[in-house]
């Protein structure tokens, strides 16, 4: 991992930004088209405006979430609706975007169509963006999934510990294959986790899944002090 550490939350949306950007610009530099992943959560609402500022050949970058809760797209739960509400509505009309989520009653009834919308994305990822929770999940993976077992679809459903709904997820391979990666961090327990996991990587947790497989180093931003 590559930490950096920031005074606000401002101060790292604009670092995040600039990173994003400059990750983006890398890929259109060598190719045709490039993919952006993105979380949902409350962090992104302050970062992902400030991505949206950024003078990007919009209409090359295929916008997609790490994962998505089984609601409906305008319930307040949705990762597609805050992706929208946050970077897509400030964007060029003619930004691509893939959501997650189908009309099947259930994840697993989708998984297939979920597979091949990802299958035409341009591969692999050009940059994903991940929040990392308390217990160490990453997207939708979470401890006590067997890693091994992520792989046979670009998507896996999960069905949270403790949580109102199933969610898709990408797989853990989609992930760790991305040309960049980086990882937003606040609150002083998430922090902890990763000074922790510095000393003594546990490998049942998710985050660690990732550190240890992917083939680039992950950028973090944190904010200091909350």
């Amino acid at each position: 991992m590559q930490r950096h550490v920031y005074p606000d939350i401002e101060q790292l949306s604009q670092a995040f930004a600039d990173f994003a950007a400059t990750a983006l610009r890398n890929t259109l530099a060598q190719k045709q088209h490039a993919t952006l992943v993105v979380p949902g959560g409350n962090t992104p609402r302050h970062y992902l405006p400030m991505l949206a500022k950024c003078a990007l050949p919009w209409d090359r970058i295929t916008v997609t979430l790490s994962d998505e809760r089984w609601v409906d797209v305008g319930d307040e739960q949705s990762n597609e609706r805050l992706v929208k509400q946050c970077l897509l509505n400030h964007l060029p009309p003619d930004t691509p975007f893939v959501g997650l989520k189908t009309q099947h009653d259930n994840p697993f009834a989708a998984i297939d169509e979920i597979h091949q919308r990802l299958d035409h994305l341009p591969l692999p990822l050009s940059l994903t963006v991940l929040g990392l929770g308390e217990d160490g999940h990453i997207a939708s993976l979470f401890p006590g999934m067997n890693p091994d077992l992520l792989s046979t679809h670009h998507c896996v459903v999960v069905a949270p510990p403790i949580a109102p709904s199933l969610r898709i997820s990408l797989s853990l391979k989609m992930l760790v294959e991305s040309e960049h990666i980086a990882l937003v961090v606040t609150g002083k327990s998430k922090r902890r986790l990763l000074d922790q996991l510095n000393e003594y990587p546990d490998p049942k947790l998710p985050i660690v899944w990732l550190l240890q497989r992917a083939h680039v180093s992950i950028t973090v931003f944190e904010v200091d002090g909350i």
